[in-house]
């Protein structure tokens, strides 16, 4: 497996900048370098606490913007203001948004099989139901 970069804009009151994205399939969130969201204006809308993969407990400041991925679309997503040292992550939330999956194999994005309801039997001996997943 290897790193999987994209190429996106962040846009918000009029202003876009162009981003090179880790996919990280470990983040939930998507997060935005200082530069970046205080160049568009973004706000604060609240504070969350993230846990770091050596364990580290940090919290950053979230608020939303409008993320476009070339050929995927754009969609309003959450973001997590980063701080100085903090890098631009493309978090699992966005690609679920845009309707995409990180496929880590191949290195690249894909569309998402999204699964609405499904119908299936279960059997046991003598007994059959209906279940709904």
């Amino acid at each position: 497996m290897g790193l999987v970069y994209v190429d996106g804009v962040v846009k918000h009151g009029g202003k876009g900048v162009r981003v090179g994205f880790l996919a990280d399939s470990g983040a939930t969130y998507t997060v935005v370098t200082k530069s970046v969201w205080e160049e568009l204006g973004l706000k604060p809308m609240g504070e969350a606490e993230f846990v770091l993969a050596d364990g580290t407990v940090i919290k950053r400041a979230i608020s939303e913007a409008l993320l476009e991925l070339p050929g995927y679309g754009e969609r309003h997503t959450p973001v997590v203001l980063g701080e100085s040292e903090d890098k631009n992550l493309l978090g699992v939330a966005t690609l679920e948004i845009l309707g995409l999956v990180l496929d880590p194999l191949k290195r690249e994005l894909k569309p998402a099989s999204v699964l609405m309801k499904t119908t299936h039997q279960i059997t046991t001996i003598g007994y059959t139901a209906s279940a709904k997943a």
